[in-house]
C-alpha cells in the first residue's frame, strides 16, 4: 500500500480528527545503468573485451619472464637485460608496420597471423635457453616478438568505431581502456614472477605465450565489432598529420618518465636492503593511475582535449615532485610508496587525453598506425628513460635520479604548451 500522510482536523469541541490521505506519492524514476556499463550494452563488446585482456596481459609477463629466465640459467643479468632490450627496441621498429598492415587489411586477417610468428618467438626463446644454444640465438628469437600487435589500440580502434559521435561515451571506453593498460602492467609481473619462482624459469613465458594467443583468437574472432578496412590512397601518414609530431613528442618524454621512474625505484629499494618490495611499491603506482582513470572516465570532460592535454601533464609535473621530496627528505620506502601511489593518479587522465588527441588527429583508416605511433614514442621514451635514470643512480645517487622523471614530465608539458594554440 504507498505510503500515506494524514492530515488533522479539528471540530467545534475541540476533539481532533484525523484524515488519512492515500493519495500516492509519484514512483521514482530508476536510475539508468552508469557510464561503464552502458558500455557493455553493445553487441559484441564484453566477448572482444574479454578477448583483449587476455591478450593484454603477457604484455606486462614477458619482459620480466624473459628476465628471470634467461639471468637463472645463464647466469648474466647484463645478457637477459640486453636480450629485452633488443625485444624492445625490434618492436619500436616494427609495431608501426604491423598497425599500417592491419588498417590496410583488417584486424583479423592481420593481427592473428602475427600473434602466431611473436608466440613463435616467445616459444623459440624459451627452447634456446632451455638447449643452451649460443647467446645470440636468444637475441634472434626475442626479436621474433616484435610482431606482437598492439592490442590495445585496436581496442581503441573498435570502440571508436562502435561510438562514432558519442564523445562523452568515446572518452568513457578510451578512460576504461587505459585502466586496463595499468591493471595489466600491474599484474602481469607479479603473475610472471610467481609463475618463474615456483614453478619452473620458463613457465612465466609459456602461460604469457598461451594467455596472448587465446585472447587474439577470442578478440579476432569478434568479427561484429571489428572496424572496416577504408581506402587509403589519398590519406596522409600520421607522422604528417598536422599536431601530430609534437603530440609524438610528448609522448616520447611521458614514456622517459616511465622508464626511469622503474628503473630508480627499484634502485631505491634495493639500496634499502628491501629490493623484493619494488615490484608492490610500482604496483602502487599503477593502482593509483587505474583508480584514476576509472573516476576520470566516469566523469563528463570540459572542454577539447587540446586544452587539456596541457593542464593534466600540468597535474603530472606538480605530482611528480612528491617522490623525490619523500626519498630525498625521509629516506623512507613506505613513504616514498605513498607518494608514488598519488602521483600516480596523473598518468592515467594524462594518457587518455592523449590517446583522445591521437584519434582526432590520425587521418581516416591510419587509426591502429596513428596510436601505434605514441606507443612506439613511449617505448622509446621508456628505454631513454631507464638508461639516464640508470647512470644518475649508479653515478650520483638513487635519491637525485627521482629528478629524472619530474624533469621529463616538465619537458612534456613544454612540448604541449607550445604546440597548444
Amino acid at each position: 500500500m504507498p505510503k500515506s500522510t494524514h492530515r488533522p482536523l479539528f471540530t467545534t469541541t475541540g476533539e481532533t480528527l484525523v484524515i488519512a490521505d492515500f493519495t500516492p506519492r509519484p514512483p521514482r524514476t530508476p536510475r539508468g545503468p552508469g557510464p561503464y556499463r552502458r558500455l557493455f550494452t553493445h553487441p559484441g563488446t564484453r566477448a572482444f573485451t574479454a578477448g583483449n585482456l587476455l591478450a593484454r596481459l603477457p604484455m606486462g609477463m614477458f619482459s620480466v619472464s624473459a628476465v628471470v629466465m634467461i639471468a637463472g640459467t645463464r647466469g648474466s643479468y647484463a645478457l637477459a637485460g640486453a636480450v629485452s632490450a633488443t625485444g624492445l627496441a625490434a618492436t619500436a621498429l616494427l609495431a608501426p608496420f604491423t598497425a599500417r598492415l592491419v588498417d590496410r587489411h583488417g584486424q583479423a586477417r592481420i593481427a592473428l597471423p602475427a600473434t602466431l610468428l611473436a608466440a613463435l618467438g616467445s616459444l623459440a626463446l624459451l627452447l634456446c635457453v632451455r638447449r643452451d644454444a649460443p647467446a645470440w640465438t636468444l637475441f634472434a628469437a626475442y626479436a621474433a616478438t616484435a610482431t606482437t600487435p598492439n592490442i590495445g589500440g585496436m581496442s581503441r580502434a573498435r570502440w571508436a568505431h562502435l561510438l562514432k559521435g558519442d564523445d562523452k561515451a568515446l572518452h568513457t571506453a578510451n578512460s576504461f581502456e587505459q585502466a586496463a593498460d595499468e591493471l595489466c602492467f600491474m599484474l602481469g609481473p607479479v603473475l610472471a614472477a610467481l609463475l618463474c619462482g615456483t614453478l619452473f624459469p620458463e613457465a612465466g613465458t609459456l602461460v604469457a605465450a598461451l594467455l596472448l594467443v587465446t585472447g587474439m583468437l577470442l578478440f579476432t574472432a569478434q568479427r561484429s565489432t571489428e572496424p572496416p578496412v577504408q581506402q587509403q590512397t589519398h590519406a596522409k601518414t600520421p607522422l604528417r598529420a598536422p599536431g601530430m609530431p609534437p603530440l609524438l613528442l610528448a609522448c616520447l618524454a611521458m614514456g622517459a618518465v616511465f622508464g626511469s621512474m622503474e628503473v630508480v625505484t627499484i634502485a631505491f629499494a634495493d639500496a634499502r636492503g628491501h629490493a623484493s618490495a619494488a615490484g608492490v611499491v610500482l604496483g602502487l603506482q599503477a593502482a593509483g593511475s587505474c583508480g584514476a582513470g576509472l573516476v576520470y572516465g566516469a566523469l563528463k570532460p570540459r572542454g577539447r582535449a587540446e586544452t587539456r592535454h596541457p593542464w593534466c601533464l600540468a597535474a603530472m609535473t606538480a605530482l611528480l615532485t612528491l617522490p623525490l621530496l619523500a626519498a630525498g627528505t625521509t629516506g623512507s620506502l613506505p613513504l616514498l610508496a605513498a607518494a608514488l601511489l598519488i602521483a600516480g593518479m596523473a598518468t592515467a587522465p594524462t594518457m587518455v587525453t592523449t590517446m583522445t588527441l591521437v584519434q582526432e588527429r590520425t587521418p581516416a583508416g591510419r587509426l591502429n598506425e596513428g596510436m601505434t605511433l605514441a606507443v612506439t614514442g613511449l617505448l622509446g621514451g621508456i628505454a631513454g628513460g631507464s638508461a639516464i635514470g640508470g647512470w644518475i643512480t649508479e653515478h650520483i645517487s638513487p635519491t637525485a635520479a627521482y629528478g629524472v622523471p619530474l624533469t621529463a614530465a616538465a619537458l612534456a608539458l613544454m612540448i604541449s604548451l607550445a604546440a597548444t594554440p
